[in-house]
């Protein structure tokens, strides 16, 4: 079984910068778009970015011009720069992985999740 790590969640100040990281580990047999998506206490769970195997992405409105989405195909890594962060920025941050398992499944990983707190 894919298991993705992540890491980079911290409690930061108004205006503050955090990058997030994630990276899919054991076997698989390709990673296709990978995403980051997060849920605020009341809220349902959004989509903040993704992007393809490419290098094509994708931004939700709220993020747009703060937040950097990249990945190291080589290292089966995706990560998320996020800048000029906002408290409502606060939220549970998931990674995602669309990947075809070792015996051909189409399969949605998910990341436990690392929590992301910014404070005014």
């Amino acid at each position: 079984q894919v298991q993705l790590v992540e890491s980079g969640g911290d409690l930061v100040q108004a205006g503050g910068s955090l990058r997030l990281s994630c990276t899919a580990s054991k076997s698989f047999f390709s990673l296709n778009a990978m995403g980051w998506y997060r849920r605020a206490p009341g809220k349902q769970r959004e989509m903040v970015a993704r992007i393809t195997s490419g290098g094509s992405t994708i931004y939700a409105d709220s993020v747009k011009g703060r937040f950097t989405i990249s990945r190291d195909n080589a290292e089966n890594t995706v990560y998320l720069q996020m800048n000029s962060l906002k408290p409502e920025d606060t939220a549970v941050y998931y990674c995602n992985a669309d990947l075809i398992t070792s015996d051909y499944a189409v399969v949605d990983y998910w990341g436990q999740g690392t929590q992301v707190t910014v404070s005014s």
